[in-house]
């Protein structure tokens, strides 16, 4: 399972952070995996430089223009950025030189003891050049003169110097455990969950510290089978950032949705399906990971009958139709009402992300789609199948080739992923199907 580096843009506002992360997305052409934002503001996706991919965080977007906020702001930006980078960029303004903000941010990101790149922004002629001296100042490495805007500078040089940061392994080592990554709002029960399932089994392994502080990584033996539970718990609505409280748990969640073999959506059944759920179950399918929607609580929703889970099923269905192929558990940390059918389900959907279809019953199952509801027309020409193959797992993804994948809808994608479910399972997780133009000998 890959674990990529996780690097974390940090500066204090218009210092031109946000154009910064554009100019890495169109480095050399290097996107592996565009990943849209969950919010408003792109604040993740992949990269690769020189054969070695990594996340970036965009924090961008998370100062407000109350200026009496902004201070807060940028202790919270740095607060998550520092906890869940394995590096951290530091960008300032070469044209307005130091600022005390700027000195602010240098004494706490010295404190973490992570790796700092400074870079020196909006250098983009040689006779700006002098003005990284002053930055020295900051203590914080070497500055790095770029140019965000024009591609100029040092971009070259700063990504270098990232990616030589890299462990050389950064697959991490493979270990036959399944990952659980317990991920939801504030207040859902992460932690009830993660206390209720080890004080109910009484079968801990280890207790090992995660990679920050807010994330602890726990073994688990349960019949037989070794898991590892990830706990997000302390993803905390602080009291004076109260705006940014998604973005926080977006972006403190993405790290243990990556590493983990299977998400457990924790969700409030007083409140039901959130955005907020919503959002986090798409950053898990995008990264490709089987997902369990555990809705938790149960024991609080009041006058139960026989159609209340059908009525609190219909409701997700409806509000998250990217959540269509994930099972649901109905669930009490409380009372650890069926909690225990977490493991075993995530063992079922762990098998289901890892599926290999043999390539002539998907062929036959591919073409027999075609024949039984052709493509529609497109400008007269119409999308025709030669060859399918399966090309990866986590998730299960799939090589089409046909004749223009540009004949291709949206639709009729739609329509092939549901016959292949229908003909090999894939319950809880999502599928990859890559269109590929056959080439011409």
């Amino acid at each position: 399972m890959s674990k990529k580096p996780i690097v974390a843009i940090v500066g204090r506002p218009n210092v031109g952070k946000s154009t910064f992360v554009n100019r890495l997305l169109g480095a050399r052409e290097s996107i592996v995996d565009n990943m849209p934002g969950v919010t408003r503001d792109r604040l993740y996706f992949d990269v690769e430089w020189t054969g070695k991919p990594f996340t970036v965080i965009d924090t961008g977007g998370i100062i407000p223009d109350l200026k009496d906020e902004i201070m807060t702001s940028i202790y919270s930006q740095v607060e998550v950025a520092t906890r869940e980078a394995d590096v951290i960029i530091f960008l300032t303004d070469g044209t307005e030189g130091v600022t005390p903000v700027d000195e602010d941010i240098a004494n706490v990101l010295r404190k973490t003891k992570k790796p700092i790149l400074l870079a020196v922004n909006k250098i983009d002629t040689p006779e700006k050049k002098d003005l990284i001296n002053d930055f020295y100042s900051l203590a914080a490495g070497m500055p790095f003169p770029v140019s965000a805007m024009h591609g100029s500078g040092g971009i070259g040089d700063i990504l270098d110097e990232l990616t030589s940061l890299f462990p050389e392994d950064i697959t991490g080592e493979e270990s036959g455990a399944i990952r659980l990554a317990i991920v939801g709002r504030p207040n859902v029960g992460k932690s009830s969950l993660i206390n209720s399932l080890l004080g109910q089994e009484r079968v801990i392994v280890s207790d090992v510290a995660g990679t920050t502080r807010d994330s602890i990584n726990t073994n688990v033996d349960y019949e037989g089978e070794e898991y590892i539970l990830v706990d997000t718990a302390g993803i905390r609505r602080k009291s004076k950032v109260e705006y940014g409280i998604e973005k926080f748990s977006v972006i403190r969640s993405l790290k243990a949705i990556r590493e983990s073999d299977v998400t457990v959506l924790l969700v409030d059944a007083v409140e039901n399906i959130t955005d907020q759920d919503k959002k986090i179950a798409q950053i898990s399918n995008e990264a490709g990971r089987a997902i369990i929607v555990a809705v938790n609580k149960w024991d609080l929703v009041e006058n139960k009958n026989t159609w209340t889970v059908n009525s609190y099923t219909k409701v997700i269905r409806r509000e998250a139709p990217h959540l269509s192929f994930a099972p649901i558990l109905y669930i009490s940390a409380m009372t650890k009402k069926r909690i225990h059918k977490i493991f075993a389900l995530a063992k079922e959907v762990y098998a289901e992300s890892t599926k290999k279809v043999a390539t002539s019953i998907l062929n036959r199952v591919v073409l027999e789609a075609f024949l039984l509801n052709p493509p529609p027309s497109v400008k007269n020409k119409r999308l025709k199948a030669y060859y399918a193959t399966q090309v990866g797992v986590q998730p299960p993804t799939f090589a089409l080739f046909v004749n223009d994948k540009s004949l291709l809808i949206d639709t009729y994608q739609r329509y092939l992923e549901n016959k292949l479910r229908e003909a090999f399972g894939f319950e809880g997780t999502p599928i990859k199907i890559v269109f590929k133009n056959k080439k011409k000998k």
